[in-house]
């Protein structure tokens, strides 16, 4: 480093069991590399998990994950931020900066059920329960016969929900359950062609103040190279789609030699309509190649689907 090494780091966090064992991660990943340095923890409630009666879409969006971990970066509190990727707003505004985003987890939808093995053994008007309405949009496309009902809470109200028989199956990400060693709730993995991943899903980010350089250097070490290009190729699909939780949308990009592999998908919540495309090239170029697979989204319909439903999420908004 050319930087001196700071006596202390604050790392701020959601408070829940999944976002602290993240935090931890990161902690003890930088209190090995710095020993002499002091990282401590600032765990936070953010509005995103004290509004559960609502979803995301109606809410703000995956946004309100991160607007009090950013206070605590601007007043000082709090020296960098860890999230889940997925959470991080496409658009991160100065003075906000992501220097490193870590290597991926499995970026699967699991399947969670006390009683069946998978969504297809589901009988007709089974419940299923999902935060997302993009895993929303692949269900109801795939088993129109299937009631999808929405699930807010941190990992263990939902799963807890499903234990009282309020859903007959739930669905979550592969790799929270695997960060809590809770692999042995899920019953089955669903395929990226039955629910394409949204982007960054499985991933950490590290979020900074964007004057903070000497920041960025230190945490570099904790950067994946692999992951960073597949997240760019992801987060510029969402970027030039105006992605929100408010839209079906999902990205996810594959990395094979030096060649990265984009797909994209938007669809009508209800699954009547799904629009997809993809493409391939060097991964030197991922950022473009999400650009590219997102503009052909456009062309083949996605900007009927997005305008629409951009009106009716601000005429709901105005009532």
């Amino acid at each position: 480093m050319t930087s001196p090494l700071p006596e202390k780091l604050v790392i701020a966090t959601r408070a829940s069991r999944l976002a602290m064992w993240q935090a931890e991660h990161v902690q003890a990943l930088l209190q090995e590399l710095y020993p002499s340095c002091q990282v401590e923890l600032l765990s936070m409630t953010t509005r995103g998990d004290q509004i559960l009666d609502r979803t995301l879409s109606k809410v703000g969006g995956k946004g309100l994950f991160i607007k009090e971990l950013e206070t605590a970066l601007l007043d000082g509190r709090a020296d960098l931020a860890v999230h889940s990727l997925k959470d991080v707003p496409f658009d991160l505004q100065s003075p906000f900066s992501l220097p490193v985003v870590m290597e991926r987890g499995d970026p699967r939808d699991a399947f969670v059920s006390p009683n069946y093995t998978s969504l297809a053994e589901l009988p007709e008007g089974a419940v299923v329960g999902t935060s997302s309405l993009r895993r929303e949009s692949q269900i109801r496309e795939r088993y129109p016969h299937l009631v999808v009902k929405p699930l807010r809470g941190n990992l263990d109200t939902r799963l807890g929900k499903l234990d009282r028989g309020e859903y007959d199956a739930i669905i979550l990400a592969a790799a929270g359950l695997t960060r809590l060693q809770m692999g042995d709730r899920i019953r089955s993995y669903l395929s990226v062609e039955d629910s394409l991943p949204s982007a960054g899903q499985g991933a950490l980010g590290i979020e900074i103040h964007e004057s903070q350089a000497h920041l960025a250097e230190l945490l570099a070490p904790l950067a994946c190279a692999e992951s960073t290009s597949r997240s760019l190729a992801e987060r510029a699909v969402s970027r030039v789609l105006g992605g929100s939780c408010q839209v079906p949308l999902a990205a996810y990009a594959e990395l094979e030699d030096n060649t990265i592999y984009v797909r994209a998908l938007v669809a009508e919540p209800d699954g009547s309509r799904v629009i997809r495309a993809e493409a391939r090239g060097p991964v030197a170029h991922a950022e473009a190649l999400g650009e590219q697979v997102a503009k052909q989204l456009l062309d083949d319909g996605a900007r009927e689907i997005l305008t629409r439903l951009a009106a009716e999420n601000d005429q709901a908004d105005a009532q």
